[in-house]
């Protein structure tokens, strides 16, 4: 006898797994060209070494990477493992809000995985571009204004809190640096991500994605910094760690908060 739960689970992870991992390639199209003020539809998809126009045999998300040993068809110019780290890390991303969430509120485990895929593109596009995209933004604002009625885990007003507390804290942080330093310590743009991530995850959560933003941003830039051998004045993006922090959050800040807690019987 067929089990109906089971089998729609299992075409929900199906589903989920596919979708997620198409929209990944999309991804790589948004992550490239946005940024450089080019069109999503044209051209079409092509070698950026020698412009060769990739049949549809050569955009199989994953499989394509592997069969051509990550080199492009005609010039055998290395291609990125970018675009496949992508791909994947949005099929797990969307499978992580399907198990996570999906149960408790198809809409919320929708909201997660949207998220996810925004996140991604904010991720890459700052990390070579030193840009937080105003359209971003908006489109977590969006999901953001989604999560406070459909959250499952908090009450709305815990997401009110949340984006009151990305803006005066990161705004804070801003205008204290500019008044001593006389210098930008936060981008614009890392501003507006945490108001929108804090009306998304709500306060709690928020706090805990800052945490592990300015902790690993401290210990991976420190790294990169003495590796290098950059100057104090450089510049480095900071919106990937705060992305980090973000999903790290939304996926499993419930259960961080409430082990940290526990820790102290409260």
């Amino acid at each position: 006898m067929l089990d109906l739960d089971i089998f729609y689970l299992v075409v929900t992870y199906v589903l989920a797994g596919l979708l997620g991992i198409c929209v990944g390639s999309f991804l790589n199209v948004v992550i490239y060209r946005i940024p450089r003020g080019m069109r999503l539809d044209k051209p079409s998809s092509h070698c950026p070494a020698c412009n060769y126009s990739l049949r549809w045999y050569d955009n199989i998300p994953v499989v394509s990477y592997l069969i051509l040993g990550g080199k492009c068809r005609k010039c055998k110019q290395k291609i990125s493992i970018r675009y496949t780290v992508v791909e994947l890390a949005n099929m797990l991303l969307w499978l992580g809000s399907v198990w996570l969430f999906w149960e408790e509120s198809i809409v919320f485990a929708s909201v997660a995985a949207l998220t996810s895929t925004v996140l991604i593109c904010v991720f890459f596009i700052d990390l070579e571009h030193m840009l937080v995209l105003d359209r971003f933004v908006i489109a977590l604002a969006a999901l953001g204004i989604v999560a406070t009625v459909f959250d499952p885990q908090y009450e709305w007003y815990s997401h009110i809190i949340g984006a009151a507390e990305g803006l005066i804290l990161f705004y804070g942080i801003f205008a204290i640096f500019y008044i001593v330093k006389k210098k930008e310590a936060l981008g614009g743009g890392d501003i507006k991500l945490a108001i929108v991530m804090g009306l998304l995850l709500g306060w709690e959560r928020l706090t805990l994605s800052i945490f592990i933003a300015f902790v690993l941003g401290a210990i991976v830039l420190l790294i990169v910094s003495r590796k290098r051998g950059d100057d104090r004045e450089k510049e480095y993006p900071f919106a990937p760690f705060l992305c980090i922090g973000f999903l790290t959050a939304l996926f499993f800040g419930y259960e961080i908060i409430e082990a940290y807690l526990g820790l102290f019987n409260l």
